[in-house]
């Protein structure tokens, strides 16, 4: 008998976090059908949330993107190509191992209302205020809690999991991004958002994290990588203990880490990692570096991030070609400006521009998805497992491992015009900060100087 999640349910479920599209659930009923599964839930925008243009199928264009994927393009709904996207496009790059896709299963409308009113009070002021539940959906998706090792496994050891959102691990070098944004050829953007971010009150202080040494293969840098991650967690890192939060924030950015919260955490470690209060931390962070170091997975995410090889300054043209409009981006430009750097992308083929915008949007799930890492303790005497296993030389143990990527969401065509101006919108805040500090620097120069004669 088909499983259909009605009021009544909606007990069973408890707040998780959420993202931008998506809230996630997690299952604490009795349910073996749910036991160790979580949900997610669909929100729209408030201001559209009356709009049906979000949940119908692909529009005429994105079936033109899509056209290499049949059951994508025959979806009858946004929410059924959501999934086939991941499992038809996204495991393939990514590894099926490391890619769950879940199951759609259907859902009433009281389930979503009722779940909208239960969680409404844990959810951050800035996300409720932004969006709710959509209601107007008649199925959630159904995964795997990645925050744990699936039922069946020995119990009694803990799991503690953690979720890091990676962002973009590699500098553009693409010739059609214009001199006056020269800088994205050397400054990661997760550096330049931070600007943006901070301007717009978003967060409170510049974090040091840099993609480019968690992507880069070097132990040393990725070991800094996640001890910049830990320092300022922001919305970019998260550590869950048998599923329940221990470090960072649920759906909104975390504080940077002050002596509370790192002896509160050190605390929560004592069942897992081994040694004195105070070096427990350490060696948690040091078992993170060495599995990323040694799993490889940040390599298979950054192929799949490089797809975008042209950047949006050129993809946002092959997008104008593709719609059949008249290129806005061209008539804002000088026309000897277009000539020479644009006007080879509105000459190529249709196929051409659709591979192009197709590998864009690809690379665009890359650069936003999360990667959650679960660790086990692995028992005495156990030699062989179904995991990976990592060493913690510093404490004397090994842990089972399982690695996997989530919140792989399809991207909506319709969504590049947005990417071009939020990336022009990044790089001028970015410029402008720099110009700001130069002249406050050349000021203060110039003070002393005046002040010694």
């Amino acid at each position: 008998m088909e499983v259909i999640l009605d009021k009544k349910d909606a007990a069973d479920w408890a707040y998780r976090g959420e993202g931008a599209a998506n809230l996630v659930l997690a299952y604490t009923g009795s349910s073996p059908a749910f036991i160790g599964k979580v949900l997610r839930i669909q929100k729209a925008d408030r201001k559209e949330l009356e709009s049906t243009k979000s949940r119908t199928a692909l529009t005429l264009h994105e079936r033109l993107v899509w056209k290499d994927t049949e059951d994508l393009v025959s979806s009858t709904n946004k929410e059924v190509a959501c999934q086939l996207f991941v499992q038809h496009v996204i495991s393939p790059l990514l590894g099926s191992k490391y890619v769950d896709a879940g199951v759609r299963i259907p859902a009433s409308r009281e389930f979503l209302e009722t779940i909208e009113t239960n969680v409404i009070c844990q959810r951050p002021a800035l996300r409720v205020d932004a969006a709710k539940v959509d209601t107007h959906w008649d199925s959630v998706l159904l995964l795997s809690d990645h925050s744990l090792f699936p039922s069946g496994t020995p119990e009694g050891e803990p799991c503690i999991c953690v979720e890091i959102k990676p962002k973009c691990g590699f500098l553009p070098i693409s010739e059609f991004i214009g001199e006056g944004n020269a800088i994205k050829r050397s400054v990661p953007r997760y550096r330049m958002h931070q600007s943006l971010k901070l301007h717009e009150g978003e967060i409170s202080a510049f974090s040091d994290y840099d993609p480019l040494d968690l992507f880069s293969g070097s132990k040393d840098k990725i070991h800094k990588a996640i001890k910049d991650l830990f320092s300022s967690p922001q919305n970019n890192f998260r550590v869950f203990l048998d599923g329940s939060l221990i470090f960072g924030a649920l759906g909104a950015t975390a504080d940077s880490t002050n002596f509370v919260i790192q002896e509160a955490f050190e605390v929560a470690l004592k069942g897992v990692i081994w040694g004195d209060q105070g070096l427990r931390t350490k060696a948690f962070l040091q078992l993170l570096s060495e599995t990323i170091y040694t799993s490889g997975v940040m390599d298979r995410l950054l192929k799949v991030q490089e797809l975008d090889d042209i950047d949006i300054e050129g993809a946002i043209h092959a997008y104008y070609n593709i719609i059949s409009e008249p290129c806005m981006v061209c008539r804002d430009l000088e026309e000897e400006k277009v000539a020479h750097r644009y006007s080879s992308l509105h000459s190529i083929s249709l196929d051409e521009s659709l591979k192009i915008v197709k590998n864009f949007l690809i690379a665009a799930t890359a650069k936003d998805c999360s990667l959650m890492m679960s660790f086990r303790l692995r028992k005495e005497g156990i030699s062989e497992s179904s995991y990976n296993s990592v060493s913690l030389k510093s404490t004397n143990q090994t842990f089972d491992y399982k690695v996997c990527f989530i919140d792989l969401d399809l991207k909506p065509l319709g969504k590049m015009k947005e990417y071009y101006e939020k990336d022009k919108k990044i790089v001028s805040c970015y410029t402008r900060m720099v110009e700001a500090k130069q002249e406050a620097a050349k000021a203060t120069s110039l003070e002393v100087y005046g002040n010694s004669l």
